[in-house]
């Protein structure tokens, strides 16, 4: 029984794959797993992969370049059921060893609709049903030696692992602060452990974003490519799911053209660029200086991030100028969730330290940061700059070298995660990826910023007479 039979099997999953609007989707798996194909869904095939030939062994790697609300979700669990209950890989395994199908996602919420999915497929199915020999919110221990669980995208968690199979979804918009390219280091540990399986699968799953990462990259590599090792799907929302309402998908057009594209259109979007290459940031930073002590005499500044600690980190930088070089003295990151009271007075005495009485930050939360800071002897100023701004202006300065910066990777990672994102009007924005983390890198730059800077003497007519 191949996959496209148990989408069609009224004992199975036929009840869940109704209509016409799926055959699209019929075509891919067809595709992936190399079943027969008619003219009509060749030419869907070659549509949607630029390719001319015909698949001739199922593919071991694939890229599923999909817009939004198309279907992937449903399919991908389809493609995990498949291949954690209809196929024994017990002649592969040593004794007390698993096969495990893995789904990842950026984090575990993301990754539980998939697995909610595969969880309510085998319920549905009596005889799936009974293969379920243990269930948490987060594994499914099967009889046959399977185990399909969620995880992180994270290049530590997936190692150590035997999979049969790696469902790699939204691999567009993973970060991470631990890495420079968290989605090529993750796929990179994920490979040997699909090695010791025969047909053992790796699908990447996404709407695209930006023109960069590793699903940019295997598309430009392989779509379109004939005989490529991997296959490379796309298709817009509609084509996917033609019964999606075109009216919604006229309007995200309308409101963000750039957006939509990539969203519904499937389209890696050309509105984004980095902000700052990690050479940059890496010239800047002086290796193996983790903190700079107090010296008196010297003017400190200091820059706050704040938060109401539920989400997002509270943060602190702190930073001092001699002759042209700004120089970061100082970072501090409170990680949520934390009690905002006890770090402001965690963040006031550090500020003591270096002989600071007044810290700049934006204008969160209105009046509390300021009310927080003063009962601490805080002067709390309110940034005249958005943090947009603060990137904007720092640019220049870690391009010529005049900052000095502190050996912090996550910092770092932050920093080269920002986007530049040009606006209709032309105006340029920067801030972090949807996802991503922006608290340490908006500190620092704020921090670098509140240095004065030196003035450019003005001469009069009379002073040049003089001189």
């Amino acid at each position: 029984m191949n996959v496209i039979d148990t989408m069609r099997d009224e004992a199975l999953f036929a009840s869940h794959f109704k209509g016409d609007s799926w055959l699209p989707w019929i075509v891919f798996l067809s595709a992936l797993f190399a079943l027969p194909m008619d003219d009509e869904a060749l030419a869907t095939y070659r549509h949607h992969t630029g390719r001319t030939d015909i698949p001739a062994a199922a593919f071991k790697e694939a890229a599923l370049i999909c817009g939004r609300r198309g279907g992937k979700s449903r399919v991908l669990a389809l493609i995990a059921t498949f291949l954690a209950a209809f196929k024994d890989y017990a002649p592969y395994l040593a004794p007390g060893e698993v096969a495990t199908v893995a789904v990842i996602a950026s984090d575990r919420r993301q990754a539980r609709t998939i697995f909610r999915y595969i969880s309510g497929a085998l319920h549905s199915v009596p005889m799936l049903e009974r293969l379920i020999k243990d269930e948490t919110a987060e594994a499914i221990t099967l009889t046959n030696r399977v185990v399909i669980e969620i995880a992180t995208a994270s290049f530590r968690v997936t190692r150590g692992y035997t999979f049969a199979a790696v469902l790699a979804d939204e691999t567009a918009f993973w970060r991470a602060d631990e890495s420079a390219n968290p989605d090529e280091e993750i796929i990179k540990a994920i490979r040997p452990g699909l090695s010791t399986i025969p047909g053992a699968m790796l699908l990447l799953a996404s709407s695209p974003y930006a023109k960069r990462g590793i699903l940019y990259k295997t598309f430009r590599r392989h779509y379109g490519v004939d005989g490529a090792r991997v296959l490379v799907w796309r298709g817009s929302s509609q084509e996917m799911n033609p019964k999606l309402d075109p009216a919604i998908v006229q309007e995200a057009y309308d409101d963000d053209p750039s957006a939509a594209s990539a969203e519904y259109g499937a389209e890696f979007r050309d509105d984004l660029a980095s902000f700052v290459p990690r050479e940059v940031i890496e010239g800047c930073t002086i290796s193996g200086r983790f903190e700079l002590p107090y010296v008196s005499g010297t003017r400190y500044s200091a820059f706050v991030d704040p938060s109401g600690g539920s989400n997002d980190s509270m943060t602190l930088a702190i930073s001092h100028q001699e002759g042209d070089l700004m120089i970061l003295d100082l970072v501090r990151e409170t990680k949520a969730p934390f009690s905002p009271k006890a770090v402001v007075a965690e963040f006031c005495d550090t500020l003591r330290g270096y002989k600071i009485r007044e810290v700049t930050g934006d204008r969160y939360a209105g009046e509390w940061p300021r009310e927080q800071f003063r009962e601490h002897g805080m002067q709390y100023n309110l940034s005249e700059k958005v943090r947009s701004d603060l990137y904007r202006d720092l640019l220049p300065m870690l391009n010529s070298g005049k900052v000095e910066l502190l050996d912090h990777a996550k910092m770092a990672t932050q920093f080269c995660n920002l986007e530049r994102r040009t606006a209709r009007s032309g105006k340029d924005s920067i801030d972090h990826a949807p996802g991503g983390h922006d608290d340490i890198a908006n500190a620092v730059a704020g921090a670098l910023l509140m240095q004065p800077r030196r003035r450019v003497p003005v001469f009069t007519r009379e002073d040049i007479a003089r001189i």
